[in-house]
């Protein structure tokens, strides 16, 4: 049975805390990069839903324009009254 030796447990150490910094290095290079491509998709996908939305209400909205544009039945003349003093 192997016992754990003082060399041993210093080594461990020494390898945990560079992985450590290593990783701290390397978020401080690529995570900002990340971020970015991570909001400019969000961005794109914001963009098309509005898109999709603006185009389905520009539809309903040349549908119901169209609908009443159909002639409508003129009931009564128009009479214009003048102010009595």
């Amino acid at each position: 049975m192997q016992e754990a030796s003082f060399a041993g447990l210093i080594r461990t150490l020494i390898y945990i805390i560079g992985f450590y910094y290593l990783v701290k290095f390397l978020s401080r290079i690529f995570l900002p990069i990340l971020l970015q491509k991570a909001a400019n998709k969000m961005q794109e996908n914001f963009n098309k839903h509005q898109n999709t939305y603006n185009q389905q209400n520009n539809q309903d909205f040349q549908t119901q324009k169209k609908e009443n544009l159909k002639p409508t039945k003129q009931v009564g003349d128009y009479i214009d009254y003048e102010e009595v003093e």
